[in-house]
């Protein structure tokens, strides 16, 4: 047996799938307590743990702690002059027009970064060497009397020659056992240092808060008699054995969305779709990824909170836009929805949890896209009436009806989503109207035709059970690891050899940390080169083909520059400007054995029945089918809802569906058949 949990902001999904088919859950979220959720899950699944061989784990913690500033006591040590790293930043503005502007609260505080002397060069000489009796008898001392946790070193061009780091993380293990340490040059060799301090402060910070938390659930789990494999999701779509993440929390964040972006990407490429836009749309927030010949792309510049991260993660772009976003009304009287949420608790108004202001999921409650009768097949109570009195006071502003209003709500809500996928689609070079719209979470099938008509999409795959596709994910994933690289060249007739030889380096140093890892089979290496015009203050990723790299010229760099340039900007495949490589990206992935298979659960009713939908502005009748009950290529013609365990597919007028042989639902315009 294979066990995928996910915890959410407002459900916590379970996935089994073993011999006997396939089992789904969902269960409230415990905010305060991730892992209870994720226990819960598991004792309600009613699965001995004894009995599992897989367990793969993805939680909000990592990033919760940084939102909630819920880190431990965090120093940052770097070189001398440069305390104020973390505070001085950069000097653009997320938002210019704002008078009041305010520059994202670093994690550590001003008083809590320290200095040591040394000084290394931007060449990796060493100008002035770290004296470790200076660090016993000022740097120690003022660690211990501070009662920090956990310290981040982060020293000047250390991503050139991590020596010093490494010697003085030696000397603060020898003198302070139990503190976490962590040094930049193990989390990212990447040039830009207010980016690499941002990014070792955050994982400095969330690294007890992981490492606990990973204990914690290691040993409910071995109470349970579990024996099998334990292992927990990252940020850049591949998971790592459990007791490595506690060097890596950093990897941790977002990794709930990534693991919904792989487990659609896996699961529609059965039905043979490999380039597609994600929508992942949960109770408080709704994800967006593309996914290009079957592997999601990936992004350097991320950011939590306003602060800079420089690991490499999906390029997922989120917007406030989920099932528990609350519809308002701002000072100017327009109609407003998100990002604040009404979240689990106290949830949407028809949840009766206490919950009074209006949210999506209570406008689809008013539409009758959602039926109280069949939400998460019928095992959660539904309030029709609590949804109707608190969209009331909204419509009454607006003078509309109150399906008027919900469809407002929800037209609005669609908008976010489309600027979202624009933000990484058509900005990153590519069209959307080139890719099929995989919508999944518990409420992206109810918005994924709107969006797609908006996008100009012709074509919807919804997976089954596609309100647990994260969890799915979690199994479906591979262990995956990245090493990066900033080594500096202008493009010349030596700069093939110089990139072979770096490909050489870190691909040895990553399978070395593989195999301490405890992953084993064959490896699959990518390799990617950051290269930019001279000149130039942004790099533009260039992938090569490990396998190429013998025959890789000069000449062959830059076409491959010139046509990635031209793909992003417009312009840069005919320049003969000179051109430097500046950084490199290499990924280490262990590939499963075996995918394991995702399937429809069993029908909790069989005939379609004739239901009243508020549709594209008016009543309309429908078809209500449990999409376990479709025949293989039997197609429906919307108005139609389509009901599983976990989520709600409309089909509106204008689109037909049927269910393949891979148990995926396919949505096309009905005018692609005249």
């Amino acid at each position: 047996m294979r066990i995928g949990v996910e915890v959410g902001g407002t459900f916590t999904d379970l996935v089994a799938i073993g011999v006997d088919g396939v089992q789904v859950l969902k269960v409230p979220s415990t905010p305060s307590h991730p892992d209870e959720g994720a226990f819960n899950a598991l004792t309600a699944s009613g699965i001995p743990l004894g009995d599992v061989i897989d367990l793969a784990h993805g939680s909000t913690v990592a990033t919760n702690a940084v939102l909630e500033r819920k880190g431990f006591k965090t120093a940052f040590i770097t070189t001398q002059g440069f305390r104020d790293i973390l505070s001085l930043q950069r000097h653009g503005r997320s938002n210019i027009y704002d008078l009041a502007y305010q520059k994202p609260e670093p994690v550590v505080e001003r008083h809590d970064s320290l200095e040591v002397a040394e000084r290394v060069l931007a060449n990796g000489e060493i100008l002035t060497r770290l004296d470790p009796e200076a660090v016993k008898q000022s740097l120690i001392p003022a660690l211990t009397k501070g009662g920090y946790q956990a310290v981040a070193i982060c020293l000047l061009n250390a991503y050139v020659n991590p020596a010093h780091e490494h010697l003085l993380r030696q000397l603060l293990a020898d003198a302070l056992p139990d503190l976490h340490v962590t040094v930049s040059s193990d989390i990212t060799r990447e040039f830009r240092e207010y980016e690499r301090a941002s990014t070792t402060a955050l994982s400095a910070y969330v690294q007890p808060v992981m490492d606990r938390y990973v204990s914690r659930f290691i040993q409910r789990l071995e109470a349970s008699e579990f024996m099998g494999r334990f292992s927990v999701m990252q940020s850049n779509g591949g998971k790592l054995p459990a007791e490595a993440m506690r060097a890596n929390a950093i990897s941790a964040l977002l990794s709930g969305p990534a693991a919904g972006v792989m487990g659609a990407a896996r699961q529609v490429a059965r039905s043979g779709y490999s380039n597609l836009i994600t929508l992942d749309m949960g109770g408080t927030s709704t994800d967006v990824c593309v996914v290009v010949d079957g592997k999601p792309q990936l992004t350097n510049e991320f950011s939590i909170d306003g602060l800079p991260v420089r690991i490499p993660v999906l390029d997922i772009n989120t917007v406030g836009a989920g099932g528990g976003s609350i519809i308002w009304i701002d000072e100017g009287g327009m109609l407003r929805v998100g990002p604040k949420s009404a979240g689990a608790v106290p949830g949407p108004a028809c949840y009766g949890k206490g919950g009074e202001q209006p949210t999506v999921t209570d406008a689809h409650v008013i539409r009758r896209a959602i039926l109280p009768e069949t939400f998460l097949g019928g095992r959660m109570p539904i309030d029709s009436e609590r949804a109707s009195a608190s969209l009331q006071p909204i419509a009454d502003h607006f003078g509309m009806t109150l399906e008027e209003a919900a469809d407002s709500a929800i037209q609005l809500s669609n908008a976010n989503i489309v600027r979202a996928i624009q933000v990484i689609s058509t900005e990153r070079g590519h069209d959307p109207r080139d890719n099929v719209l995989v919508p999944y979470g518990g409420a992206g099938p109810l918005h994924a035709a709107q969006v797609a008509s908006d996008l100009g999409i012709r074509t919807i795959v919804v997976p089954p059970n596609s309100g647990v596709i994260s969890a799915y994910g979690l199994l479906a994933s591979d262990f995956i690891q990245f090493e990066s690289l900033t080594r500096r060249g202008v493009l010349g007739d030596e700069s093939a050899e110089v990139i072979r030889h770096v490909f050489q380096d870190m691909s040895e140093r990553a399978i070395a940390r593989a195999r301490d890892m405890s992953l084993d089979g064959e490896f699959i290496l990518s390799f990617v080169v950051y290269m930019r015009f001279v000149g130039q203050a942004f790099e533009v990723p260039v992938e090569l083909v490990t396998t190429d790299l013998d025959s890789l010229t000069p000449a062959r760099l830059r076409e491959l520059f010139g046509l990635m340039h031209q793909k992003l900007f417009f312009f840069g495949a005919e320049d003969d400007k000179p051109i430097e490589y500046v950084s490199f990206r290499l990924g280490l992935t262990a590939p499963l054995e075996k995918v394991p298979q995702l399937s429809e659960s069993e029908a909790h009713f069989t005939e379609p029945r004739t239901i009243e939908l508020f549709d594209q502005g008016r009543w309309r009748e429908a078809k209500l089918i449990s999409r376990a009950a479709m025949e293989v290529d039997q197609v429906f013609a919307g108005p139609a809802l389509l009901e599983d365990a976990t989520s709600t597919l409309l089909v509106p007028t204008g689109w037909d569906a049927h269910r393949d042989s891979h148990d995926n639902t396919i949505l096309t315009r009905s005018d692609d058949h005249a």
